[in-house]
């Protein structure tokens, strides 16, 4: 079969999905395309977009907080929102590229193309089936309003939330958010400490502010400074993502300390994760569903108000993580908490317990089984 992902910049985490997505269907031999929709549109527009997210994120994350509030808010209006409106601008777009291109299914990690393709539907114009995929552990504003065939939420546990919008029980899947290939592989912790030429005889701390480098990073490491201070057989490794002024503050103030080691962006995160002993992350909905896959104790910091904070208390809630939030006082106590191995191993049961890291897999298995099922109907017609 021949299946377009869908994504937008708006945040590495529905990138990262689709990418999953991505990987395992042409594991299985389809052919598979990755899209951002904004591409279409005059150039560097979907850079446009995504570099307009992430400027606001990092530097005013209390303004996304506002803004998805009054999309919280708006959402109990009659109308449609105004996302819906916008996005709907792509439709002529939208539409050229499938009349030249046709695909056996469409899925999205990402609403904005998800309401693309409820506009065209709303415009009578025929789509591929649909398949919706949700990154974080809620029903974000809008998502009832696009119409796909298909909904593909994290967690059973939350059915009733996407049912409360109005999103029929018999189009959701509770099949997880999904991770790359990567995180499921069985390598020891030895080999992957080789591979990443660090000293097998040190524990591991690993900090990140997600794809963007977001959240108080700098003002976190200051925290545990007081942490190694007290462990010198520790180790933190800091991955600042593709925020550049984040890791030049970053070297100039820590550039230097021996226990400290400062990344970049990477590729090799589930590698980064598994050697680790503690890993402290924003709790995006990609990597704190990477973290649970790859059965890593996890610590949830700076959340971005909306999601990320719905996020951090789902995780919490079922044991899944520590939420410290913006409280840097209650970093150590947390790590702390977990020195204690019965501690850790049962926020690792709990993680293997409530996240599913073979979700792309079914994925692609609903992909194939229903388009599939719908080519084959045609053909016979």
């Amino acid at each position: 079969m021949k299946i377009l992902v869908m994504s937008c910049s708006t945040g590495g985490g529905h990138n990262t999905a689709a990418k999953a997505i991505l990987e395992e269907l042409e594991r299985r031999g389809h052919q598979a395309v990755l899209l951002d929709p904004y591409e279409l549109a005059h150039r560097n527009l979907d850079r446009k977009v995504g570099d307009t997210y992430i400027h606001l994120v990092q530097r005013a994350p209390s303004l996304f907080g506002v803004a998805y509030r009054l999309g919280e808010a708006y959402r109990r209006l009659p109308w449609r929102s105004p996302v819906y409106w916008v996005n709907g601008r792509m439709c002529t777009l939208m539409q050229e590229y499938l009349e030249r291109h046709t695909y056996d299914a469409i899925i999205t990690t990402h609403l904005f193309p998800g309401e693309i393709l409820t506009y065209m539907k709303n415009q009578g114009i025929k789509v591929p089936e649909t398949v919706f995929v949700a990154t974080d552990y809620t029903c974000i504003p809008f998502t009832e309003e696009i119409d796909c065939d298909y909904y593909v939420i994290p967690s059973q546990r939350l059915e009733a939330d996407f049912e409360a919008r109005g999103i029929k029980k018999e189009r959701l899947v509770p099949a997880g958010i999904p991770v790359r290939h990567a995180f499921g592989e069985q390598k020891s912790r030895e080999e992957l400490l080789e591979e990443l030429q660090l000293a097998p005889d040190r524990r591991y701390l690993l900090l990140s502010g997600g794809s963007m480098g977001a959240g108080r990073i700098c003002r976190m490491v200051e925290s545990l400074e007081v942490y190694l201070a007290a462990h010198a057989d520790t180790s933190l490794i800091v991955i600042c993502g593709s925020n550049q002024k984040l890791y030049a503050r970053m070297q100039e103030r820590f550039g230097e300390h021996a226990q400290i080691l400062l990344l970049q962006t990477t590729d090799r995160m589930a590698e980064y994760m598994k050697v680790c002993d503690v890993f402290l992350s924003k709790p995006g909905g990609l990597s704190s569903t990477e973290a649970a896959a790859a059965q890593v104790p996890l610590i949830h910091i700076s959340p971005i108000p909306g999601c990320e904070t719905k996020n951090m208390r789902y995780f919490s809630s079922i044991g899944m993580s520590e939420a410290v939030g913006n409280s840097s006082r209650a970093l150590l106590p947390a790590l702390e908490e977990l020195e204690n191995a019965t501690k850790a191993e049962e926020m690792k049961e709990k993680q293997k317990e409530y996240v599913n890291p073979f979700a792309a897999a079914q994925i692609c298995d609903l992909v194939e089984r229903t388009a599939g099922r719908q080519r084959k109907t045609a053909q016979e017609e």
